[in-house]
């Protein structure tokens, strides 16, 4: 997993990076690296890698999630694995065909764990949400 040792190849479409704190509704087809703070939602079709410094406050979709760091989320859902290393703190629901947890990590939510799990998923993926503030009424 991540370790001051061994960063992850940066083979990420995107990064955000330490330094950096975004806000909004990101969709994309790519992977993700984030070691930084995001706000908002975050789609992917790709993986997404989460730092142990990073903290998301943001409803998350991927392929695959592999945190190291924090996730505060009402969903959080990986259509094929979540990974969470012993820094790893998830405060949501998660939705994923596997886990994989080491010692150490936390999880403050309820797991549906299935196989068919792609059907479930299919049936409520996560909204693309407007962001609220460019909308005028």
């Amino acid at each position: 997993m991540f370790t001051k040792e061994s960063k992850p190849s940066s083979g990420a479409n995107t990064i955000i990076g330490q330094s950096v704190e975004v806000e909004g509704n990101f969709k994309g087809n790519g992977d993700v690296l984030i070691e930084g703070t995001l706000t908002g939602t975050l789609k992917t079709t790709g993986n997404l890698k989460i730092g142990s410094g990073a903290k998301i406050k943001a409803d998350v979709e991927a392929k695959n999630i592999f945190t190291s760091g924090e996730i505060n989320g009402s969903q959080i859902i990986a259509h094929e694995k979540l990974e969470l290393s012993q820094t790893a703190k998830i405060h949501g629901n998660i939705s994923a065909a596997t886990i994989s947890m080491e010692s150490g990590a936390i999880i403050n939510g309820k797991i549906n764990m299935s196989h068919d799990h792609q059907a479930e998923i299919q049936a409520s993926p996560i909204a693309d949400k407007k962001d609220k503030r460019n909308s005028k009424a």
